[in-house]
């Protein structure tokens, strides 16, 4: 893996304006020319270098919204990211100019009922960047909290290092989920997340890990991050657990059928953890079948303190989530970015955007 992230810039003085795009309404993404922000009181000022499109972007794309979440005014996505500190900092916070960082996306209040109980992730007061009244790190320039920081080794590059918070998410949800060592594991969804929930369910000590994909392109690249089967439908898993069903059934799709397909594939007494966020906010599951087994049934929201933990997951090659980050656009393509991640042809997981400058030269925008 090759150095990618920029030389220090301790006497630069960043440009008064800079390029930030903005989601006006679903399928409306814009770029706009804006001054540029002040570091905060006890915050740090980023030059933000690299961006990846998570699934949630993509709800605010197509759907304008998440739940109550709506879109009312112009906002900046963008919740995934890698930055470099440019200045704002000196030696209190531990980070030094030309520091290369991911960001946590989530600024908790701290004081809360859930987060005095441990369960920042469930912050009712939560600041979260890229929703709507919060602007995300898709612009050029970013200030933040220094204890939304986490510096990366010298090794990883700016779209490795957006990719920590996906992978986050899927470790918070191993996490919750209690994988029992050498129990069987099927994710639904072989997308970014459900790539990354492969890889940490390794990591955690599953007999096996099985995925279930309709896109063919997507089954290949499941083989490829080593599940031990792969199947186009999940009756299959019936199939080959010969009707017992399996211990741990992981959901990470966007589909409202997907919750029952779980229920309906998980055995008498198994554990299911919904990770996706349906189309259209609903989804349905039949109260019998889930009543009868004893279903556990888990919820994933975002994530607590894992950083930490997914930079050494990555550092010591134990997941590799490098092949999931497929599509590498310059900023001025940030709309065509999006675009592409609704069409999701064969070969696409997910996109990054290059807010910083231009796309590395071993990973050129795609045609």
């Amino acid at each position: 893996m090759t150095q990618e992230h920029p030389a220090a810039l301790p006497t630069l003085l960043p440009p008064a304006t800079m390029r930030t795009a903005r989601l006006h309404a679903a399928h409306d993404l814009r770029l706009h020319d804006e001054a540029r922000p002040l570091a905060r009181p006890g915050e740090v000022l980023l030059k933000v270098e690299a961006v990846s499109v998570c699934g949630s972007d993509m709800h605010y794309y197509t759907e304008g919204g998440i739940g109550p979440a709506v879109i009312r005014s112009p906002m900046t996505p963008g919740h995934e990211f890698a930055a470099t500190v440019i200045g704002g900092t000196g030696e209190p916070y531990g980070l030094s100019d030309g520091t290369l960082v991911a960001v946590d996306p989530a600024q908790h209040c701290g004081h809360c009922e859930q987060c005095v109980a441990g369960y920042p992730n469930l912050c009712p007061n939560v600041r979260f960047l890229g929703s709507p009244g919060v602007d995300g790190g898709l612009a050029e320039y970013i200030s933040v909290p220094p204890h939304s920081l986490f510096a990366v080794p010298d090794s990883f590059s700016p779209a490795l290092t957006a990719l920590l918070e996906p992978l986050g998410v899927a470790l918070h949800a191993l996490d919750i989920t209690r994988i029992k060592p050498m129990s069987g594991v099927t994710v639904l969804g072989a997308g970014p997340i459900g790539l990354m929930l492969l890889q940490v369910a390794r990591v955690c000590g599953a007999a096996h890990v099985r995925m279930v994909e309709p896109k063919a392109a997507r089954r290949e690249a499941a083989r490829g991050m080593g599940a031990d089967s792969v199947h186009e439908h999940y009756s299959e898993i019936l199939d080959i657990t010969r009707g017992r069903g399996e211990d741990y059934v992981l959901e990470a799709t966007t589909s409202p059928d997907a919750p029952e397909q779980a229920a309906q594939i998980a055995r008498i007494g198994g554990r299911i953890t919904l990770v996706g966020i349906p189309d259209g906010d609903t989804f349905q599951m039949t109260a019998a079948n889930a009543r009868r087994k004893a279903l556990i049934i888990k919820m994933s929201r975002r994530m607590g303190h894992v950083y930490p933990r997914a930079i050494e997951l990555v550092r010591s090659g134990r997941v590799d989530i490098t092949p999931i980050a497929t599509h590498h656009y310059p900023m001025e393509d940030a709309a065509r970015a999006f675009s592409d991640a609704f069409e999701a042809k064969d070969g696409f997981l997910k996109a990054v955007i290059y807010p910083g400058g231009t796309v590395p030269g071993d990973r050129q925008d795609p045609t």
